[in-house]
């Protein structure tokens, strides 16, 4: 019922509680409180006279509802924030119809060819054709003049094959420049050429000798993982050789049909990395001008995505920066008070890691990372906010583990700073500038994938350092990045020694200790000293193994980083270290295919998997129990020879030859097919499905029962411990007295006599001439059992450790060590 009275509206709510006419007004709202109706007793809201006691309020109450409130929140947050984000990531496709970039395409395309494509393993197919003539004129020389030159620098063999063609154009070219991040990949013909020479890798030959003249169109056309490991690594910047794999498989997951990378997705990589380097480059020179001896790698300052500092369960917005050295925050303050804070990220002692942060101290949302620089320093909580969900935390995560990462590889493979051997091999000193490099174009491409969002589940796998941290053989690999960013050639020999390569240790004895190994050499000659070898990865056998083999050379080596038709160091040790990977993957899938939930279906599977032994358990009883009187006759007469004819040390081998061969059978049943595809498969049956209210029932009948068993168990631990320390004296002096028999019998009696004595007792107790007897000795050890006190348990009360006042500084060191027990 609403009634008007000039300005104001005036409207009435009426309650079974509550009768509050609500009067609302332009200014504001105010609250009314009169009788309604004649008939109704007026009520009074006594809040005060109800003495509220904050005691009795249930904290785990408001604390479940709470959390509750804010994961419906989240969770109304994400879905709204779900559309925008697939928006955002259709709308990150190049579009190849534009005017332009057909142009730029068709220009690209016409060439005229020189080079000979006919060859004894077939003709050249058009983009090989294409690959080889347009790197050729970047070169300076025509198609046909790279091929002669190739022709005489390899062998006959390797001369008529095209990929290697390819490859010798490409890497060419790319050899000439040594930047961090290749200036050509800039232009969009150079991208397009790049795309078109890794399908030239995959593709070299046509299938039909028509199909050379005729001009493919490249939509629908995908690069393989075999071509884009091959050409992607050698640009600078584009990707490395640890994580190619990784970087391939997030690439091709954008693409709807899975079968690689198309040209599309290609140029929005290309172009968000052009996107990033130039960004960094402005906001060194604009927003952080004072940090000149570092290098900026990201920044977070976005509104829609604010990064939140939490201290003392309060939340400061705020910039926060990440740089090669540490990470620099400055909250947002309108007076200016609070200016930047600097946490190191330098130190062996820094970490970070995945965190949960609420406010009032409630865990609730899951999108923060604490990182600290040791355990004396204050430790960092960091919330990024991101309504599309983890991903951002996730982002940061992997970044600022890449730069702890970093450090760490320069601690453990990389010379001292204040070393003076680095001044005899050339480029020693830009080692780790290469290294922070390597880091920085890493950290790049995590964020060029995080805004086509296209991340893997975990972007630790796009980021170098830490990855190969958490790998196997990533030692190896991380060896051979050493080897290439502080190897160079050398300008003096310290003391006139000769250097030779750790290949050469094939020829030394295998007992000479890892200071007799010799310097480390990569294939075009540089030379990484034996001082430097600072990691104990280098004693392993797996480094030796590998470094014996270093050596070998096979195809066309244009520097440490190219080589035509044959891998360079650190490919051959990535390549390993992938093939460790993907068998640690296989072996992890099946532990999780065989990890089940519930606790009924888990006690099911534990019983089909000691079935073997539950079988043998109840043939042994049987035969104990006599119920085959001929098969038990026949067990005791073979034990009893063994045992009599002193065959028992021979009892442990001959079960492991048993057991040996069983297994080498069954290997070439299976391998022969004859056991079928079922065989050794586990196979339980699944739980009956049940409400909420039952599973609470089962989880509280299973928790009774475990209290239960480990009373029982406590129990028996107390009585022993009783025993021991003679809690009863009696007791304890029988049990002593039994003991020193037993070791007499034991030092007296031969073993074998003894041990046919216990094979006897075991199989007689169930006859019907010892029955009595040993049910008569079982009452009477049960009842002296029953009369062994428990020892005593004293139960203190909780006293919590963060509320308890420190000692003063005026105690005297005695009386501390009196309080401590």
């Amino acid at each position: 019922m609403a009634q008007r009275f000039g300005g104001v509206k005036r409207v009435k709510i009426y309650s079974a509680t509550l009768d509050l006419p609500l009067v609302f007004r332009r200014d504001g709202l105010r609250f009314h409180r009169r009788n309604c109706s004649s008939n109704r007793k007026p009520r009074r809201l006594r809040i005060v006279s109800q003495k509220w006691k904050l005691n009795d309020i249930d904290t785990n109450a408001v604390q479940e509802r709470f959390s509750q409130w804010v994961s419906k929140s989240q969770k109304y947050l994400t879905d709204v924030a779900t559309p925008l984000i697939k928006k955002k990531r259709q709308s990150l496709k190049v579009d190849l119809e534009d005017q332009h970039d057909f142009e730029d395409l068709e220009e690209l395309l016409t060439v005229e060819q020189t080079v000979q494509s006919d060859t004894p393993k077939g003709s050249f197919s058009f983009d090989a054709i294409i690959s080889i003539e347009q790197f050729s004129r970047i070169n300076g020389l025509t198609g046909k003049k790279m091929q002669d030159i190739f022709e005489t620098l390899v062998p006959p063999a390797t001369s008529t094959n095209a990929r290697y063609l390819v490859e010798y154009c490409c890497f060419r070219f790319l050899s000439r420049d040594s930047s961090e991040f290749h200036p050509s990949l800039k232009e969009p013909a150079f991208q397009r050429l790049i795309f078109i020479t890794m399908l030239a890798w995959a593709n070299p030959y046509c299938k039909e000798r028509n199909n050379v003249s005729k001009k493919p169109s490249f939509q629908g056309r995908f690069v393989e993982e075999d071509a884009f490991v091959r050409i992607a690594p050698a640009i600078s910047g584009v990707a490395d050789r640890a994580t190619v794999h990784n970087l391939f498989e997030a690439l091709s997951g954008g693409a709807s049909d899975q079968k690689g990378i198309s040209l599309e997705v290609w140029l929005a990589y290309i172009q968000e990395l052009v996107k990033i380097h130039e960004g960094r480059k402005s906001y060194q020179t604009t927003e952080f001008p004072q940090l000149s001896s570092e290098r900026l790698l990201c920044m977070a300052s976005n509104r829609k995505g604010p990064v939140l500092k939490w201290e003392n369960n309060v939340a400061w917005p705020g910039k926060l920066t990440l740089t090669d050295k540490a990470l620099y925050f400055q909250p947002i303050d309108i007076k200016r008070s609070k200016g930047i804070i600097r946490l190191d990220l330098v130190g062996d002692k820094s970490s970070v890691e995945k965190a949960k942060v609420g406010p009032l101290g409630f865990s609730l949302f899951d999108s923060a990372v604490t990182v600290s620089s040791g355990p004396g320093d204050p430790t960092w909580v960091l919330e990024f906010v991101d309504l599309g969900g983890d991903l951002r935390r996730d982002v940061w995560h992997s970044i600022i583990n890449e730069v702890i990462a970093l450090h760490t590889f320069l601690r453990e493979f990389g010379p001292e700073e204040s070393d003076k051997s680095m001044s005899q091999v050339f480029g020693a000193k830009k080692g780790k500038e290469k290294a922070i490099a390597s880091a920085s174009n890493s950290i790049a491409r995590v964020q060029a994938l995080q805004y086509m969002r296209n991340l893997p589940d975990d972007p630790i796998k796009l980021a170098q350092f830490s990855f190969l941290r958490q790998v196997a053989y990533g030692d190896i690999v991380c060896q051979t990045l050493a080897v290439n960013f502080w190897g160079g050639p050398l300008v003096t020999k310290v003391a006139n020694r000769v250097y030779y390569n750790r290949g050469d240790m094939a020829r030394r004895t295998s007992g000479e200790s890892y200071e007799s190994f010799d310097n480390a050499s990569d294939l075009d000659g540089s030379v990484y000293l034996k001082k430097w070898m600072r990691s104990p990865s280098w004693s392993s056998n797996a480094s030796i193994n590998f470094w014996k083999s270093a050596s070998l050379r096979q195809g066309l080596i244009l520097s440490k980083n190219l080589a035509v038709a044959d891998l360079t160091l650190i490919e051959r040790a990535a390549e390993t270290c992938r093939q460790k990977y993907k068998v640690v993957e296989k072996t992890q899938a099946t532990i999780n295919a065989a990890t089940i939930k519930g606790i009924p279906s888990n006690i099911d599977l534990f019983k089909e998997l000691i079935l073997p032994l539950t079988i043998t358990a109840t043939k042994f009883e049987k035969l104990r129990r006599w119920e085959e009187p001929y098969m038990t006759v026949s067990f005791l007469a073979f034990a009893s020879t063994i045992i009599f004819r002193n065959l028992l040390q021979y009892v442990l081998p001959v079960s492991l030859v048993f057991l040996a061969t069983g297994m080498l059978t069954l290997k070439g049943l299976r391998r022969q097919g004859r056991l079928g595809r079922l065989f050794g498969m586990v196979t339980i049956r699944d739980q009956p499905s049940s409400n909420t209210i039952q599973k609470i029932i089962a989880v509280k009948d299973a928790m009774q029962d475990m209290e239960s068993y480990l009373q029982n168990v406590n129990v028996v631990l107390l009585k022993l411990r009783t025993i021991v320390l003679s809690g009863h004296p009696q007791v304890t002096t029988e049990v002593a007295l039994a003991l020193l028999s037993i070791a007499t019998v034991l030092v007296i009696v031969p073993f074998k006599y003894v041990l046919a004595c216990v094979m006897f007792d075991q199989f007689t107790r169930e006859l019907e001439f010892r029955k009595e007897m040993v049910m008569k000795f079982k009452a009477l050890l049960r009842e002296r059992w029953e009369m062994v006190p428990a020892a005593p348990v004293l139960v203190l009360p909780f006293v919590n450790e963060e509320s308890t006042t420190p000692p003063t500084q005026g105690k005297q060191p005695a009386q501390k060590t009196n309080t401590d027990r």
